[in-house]
């Protein structure tokens, strides 16, 4: 994935003189003690990191942190008192008043918390706004409209007005809104904050669905650690002004870069951050079905397991046989294709643990794990799921694996 956005250095204070107060920041004053002092308020201070085309890059951090002053440098609704923000290569805090107009009406686009929609107008009329002031044909701005509607799951509701509409309804109005633009960038600030929780995860999701299908680069800001770490490929955390790490998810949980991060985490519902490409164990043995019980027996003798998944060409899975049945159908001279077991569970390796608890505590035997072209990757126990849970040593001994 290539550089889409690079922040060098950034730094935003407010008040009347805010370059005077950049060297007691770098002399390690606090946020609170600049504040009484100078009467200045740090919001940001010193951030650096790339984002990649593409990426749903999640900035989070409890209220005061600075997430929501940080998101407003990347439109230069908030200027940066100090340092640098690359679009393309181009560094926008040196654009003059029409590059910048340019650079919001075609590159970025942003998504308020509180919808920021236009009461007296339809849901047609708030979602092409941005295309009139543009001066877009009526006919042209119509026809724009009309597909982001119904790519937010909104068609049907063109003639309607926002007081009409669910919160959630008039988020998705939001989100069509600024995707009409058809920007490079989505800005999001605490988007689905107001929402009640049930229509938040749908939200979520939806997100998710609409990026799998536009690749848009977002910046999504939040306070909660499970939105964040649910759909961020990566997160900045940060803390009265500073990006204390930033990292993907599993990262973040594996190796926090501080007691912060590590209180901040402590709560994370790991079950909806790790998923099955996480957990799972390579195969170390698989048998085809032309290799026969001979081989099936010795290749869960040598590797001393009590099970083995078989496949076709390609990895394709076929089933699963145990040393029990394999051993009887040798006794009997039945063939491989006779015994094999076929109601095993097979999932994706995209999936969450949370999604997987309920199949392995049905499943008889260890899940498996398949990729996007349907190949064996991997096997999944219970205790495997137990141990994505709590991160703690778990004992497979007494199970079937393959």
């Amino acid at each position: 994935m290539t550089t889409h956005i690079k922040v060098e250095n950034v730094s935003k204070i407010f008040g009347p003189k805010p370059k005077s107060v950049i060297p007691m920041v770098k002399e390690g004053m606090s946020k609170a003690e600049i504040l009484k002092k100078t009467n200045h308020t740090v919001g940001v201070y010193n951030a650096s990191f790339d984002i990649k085309k593409g990426e749903v890059f999640v900035i989070m951090g409890l209220s005061g942190s600075g997430k929501s002053t940080l998101i407003r440098c990347f439109n230069l609704l908030n200027k940066p008192t100090d340092g640098s923000i690359f679009i393309d290569d181009e560094d926008i805090t040196k654009h003059n008043k029409e590059q910048l107009k340019k650079v919001r009406q075609e590159k970025i686009a942003m998504v308020f918390q509180h919808f920021g929609l236009f009461n007296h107008r339809t849901i047609l009329a708030n979602v092409e706004y941005g295309l009139e002031i543009r001066n877009f044909s009526k006919e042209e701005r119509r026809e724009i409209a009309l597909k982001n509607i119904e790519t937010v799951g909104l068609k049907g509701y063109e003639d309607k007005y926002p007081d009409e509409l669910s919160g959630g309804m008039q988020q998705r109005v939001g989100l069509a809104r600024a995707l009409t633009n058809d920007p490079d960038i989505l800005l999001m600030d605490e988007p689905f904050s107001a929402l009640d929780p049930l229509i938040r995860r749908e939200m979520q999701l939806e997100l998710l669905d609409i990026q799998e299908r536009l690749q848009k680069t977002i910046i999504f800001i939040t306070h909660d650690v499970n939105e964040a770490f649910k759909i961020g490929d990566r997160v900045a955390v940060m803390k009265d002004g500073h990006v204390e790490q930033v990292g993907t998810p599993e990262e973040i949980i594996a190796t926090p870069a501080n007691d912060y991060i590590s209180e901040f985490i402590k709560d994370i519902d790991r079950s909806k951050v790790f998923q099955a490409s996480h957990i799972m164990t390579k195969p170390n043995a698989l048998v085809s079905m032309k290799d026969g019980l001979n081989v099936a027996v010795r290749e869960m003798k040598e590797n001393g397991i009590s099970s083995v998944f078989v496949v076709e060409r390609g990895r394709h899975i076929k089933g699963i046989v145990t040393i029990d049945d394999a051993i009887k159908g040798i006794k009997e001279q039945k063939s491989l294709e006779d015994i094999v077991r076929t109601d095993i569970t097979i999932v994706k390796e995209e999936e969450y643990i949370n999604d997987l608890i309920p199949k392995a505590l049905e499943s008889m035997f260890p899940l498996a794990v398949v990729n996007e072209e349907n190949k064996l990757i991997g096997y999944i126990l219970r205790v495997h799921v137990l141990s994505g849970l709590t991160s703690d040593d778990v004992d497979e001994s007494d199970e079937y694996h393959g």
